[in-house]
């Protein structure tokens, strides 16, 4: 059976072909939404496939990382949602004979050649907003659905017998579920919708009856908030009266002619019925209008709802957008076996810890985009900046960065760059552009590599977003890098 992209089809197959004469793999993969969604991914496939896999997180895949992952033993090594920008340090272990590389990624490649390479970069698609790295690792599923029923074949020419459990979905395609919450997760539908390759993938989830699309109101918490938290919370369109106005969303609701609550309860978006849904959006509109919020602003407020078909309503579960927050909420705090045991099914132990560690993570943003509010940001002449120390969590200071651009007195015109303390000899740097930026020809990811490779450090990712990690004490220098490197990009 084709892919789901043509551009990849072949590399995906080589990959999965050398995957399948392995005894076993070792599967590494990030801590963020979209690694651990690539990760569930893979794991899934491989042991569909009958190739038994242990699966681990990395923070970040630096040198001491790669190395450890070397010591293990094992002679191939899979890499789902980072590898591609660490390919030097890969290849030298690869050159030492220490493991084979697989590599499914959609980060920036180093200058650096290894044979199993699946990275949309490649193949002139781009990874920041057309395919996600659990996008990527979905591509490599399908095709090692392909290669191992190609391969399943008893030695009397017959079908040879494997578990049912792991051969209940043969093509894979189910998967696709996964994928989508990975590229939402990855911010890869911000502009309303997900594009390019990421459709494709999209209409096989569909077809497979395993997500669900259509247009519908572009607010977070559609699923789970009570309908005064929805709209009060609601932060991409700031509208007047309604937004961080808990007595003016309420009101909003009230002047509404329609029973809102349930046995005395505020009723969620995802339990109204579409009339009701219509009558709202509409009345949120006229809202916004009468508010003055701009015309283009107001067109945010509706765009395309990703839903996974076989989770129950109403829970965090059923909303890709919810699901990638949650999951964003278990590995930033040291917990990705939490997420990954989401991701694979454990609706009992598993997504009870995960919804612990999305409240306390909840708070941890609020925290964070207080302090950076009371505190203000930096400006230069072509980017702005905080530095958090020690109060806001490494793992989550991007998050927050990005979550303030727009705030009062952060620009939206500027990328944001944000340094949180790592250890007591680093921190770490993270920056968020907006692709707007992005088309007037900002890359964060080359920035990051050029100015913490400047001060002894590293870093890359996307040209949206990216990170880094510096020596302590060079933040002052590593911005003027930036500063300089961005003012070139955006003339």
């Amino acid at each position: 059976m084709a892919g789901p992209i043509p551009e990849l089809e072949e590399r995906a197959t080589r990959c999965a072909q050398r995957l399948c004469e392995a005894d076993r793999v070792l599967l590494a993969s990030h801590i963020d939404a979209d690694g651990l969604t690539s990760g569930a991914i893979a794991t899934q496939a491989l042991e569909r496939a009958s190739i038994p896999v242990e699966t681990v997180f990395e923070k970040q895949l630096d040198d001491d990382a790669i190395a450890a992952i070397a010591d293990t033993g094992y002679d191939t090594v899979l890499f789902t949602d980072f590898g591609s920008g660490q390919l030097d340090c890969i290849g030298e272990h690869e050159d030492a004979g220490d493991f084979t590389p697989v590599i499914a990624d959609h980060h920036q490649p180093a200058d650096r050649d290894t044979e199993y390479h699946l990275n949309p970069l490649l193949f002139g698609i781009d990874g920041a907003s057309e395919l996600s790295g659990a996008g990527a690792s979905y591509v490599l599923a399908r095709a090692l659905a392909d290669v191992s029923d190609e391969t399943n074949v008893a030695t009397d020419g017959g079908t040879a017998t494997t578990d049912t459990a792991t051969t209940a979905h043969p093509d894979n395609r189910d998967l696709a579920a996964l994928a989508v919450v990975g590229a939402v997760g990855d911010m890869q539908a911000s502009g309303g919708a997900l594009e390019g390759a990421n459709e494709q993938i999209v209409a096989e989830g569909v077809d497979a009856g395993v997500l669900e699309t259509g247009k519908d109101l572009a607010l977070y918490g559609k699923q789970t908030r009570p309908l005064p938290k929805l709209l009060e919370y609601a932060s991409d369109v700031h509208i007047p009266g309604i937004s961080n106005n808990e007595a003016g969303a309420l009101q909003f609701l009230e002047n509404l002619d329609l029973e809102l609550k349930a046995d005395g309860e505020w009723r969620r978006w995802s339990g109204l019925t579409n009339d009701e849904k219509q009558t709202v959006a509409s009345a949120l509109v006229q809202k916004a209008v009468s508010t003055g919020v701009p015309a283009g602003k107001i067109d945010g407020l509706v765009g395309t709802a990703y839903v996974l078909a076989d989770e129950p309503i109403g829970t965090e579960l059923r909303d890709a957008s919810e699901f990638s927050t949650l999951l964003n909420a278990t590995a930033r705090y040291e917990r990705a076996d939490v997420g990954l045991g989401v991701c694979l099914g454990n609706r009992e132990g598993a997504l009870e810890q995960a919804r612990t560690l999305l409240r306390n993570h909840r708070r941890n943003l609020s925290e964070g985009i207080t302090l950076v509010t009371n505190e203000g940001v930096t400006h230069e002449d072509h980017v702005q900046w905080f530095d958090a120390g020690d109060r806001i969590r490494e793992t989550i200071v991007g998050i927050v960065a990005g979550m303030a651009m727009g705030n009062d007195g952060v620009s939206h015109s500027k990328p944001i760059f944000a340094f949180a303390a790592k250890n007591d000899d680093e921190t770490k740097v993270s920056a968020r552009g907006t692709h707007s930026l992005v088309r007037q020809g900002l890359d964060l990811s080359s920035v990051m590599s050029e100015a913490s490779q400047a001060v002894g450090g590293d870093g890359g990712g996307h040209n949206v977003a990216a990170g880094a990690t510096v020596p302590a004490g060079t933040e002052s220098e590593f911005i003027e890098h930036a500063d300089n490197l961005i003012g070139d990009q955006l003339g």
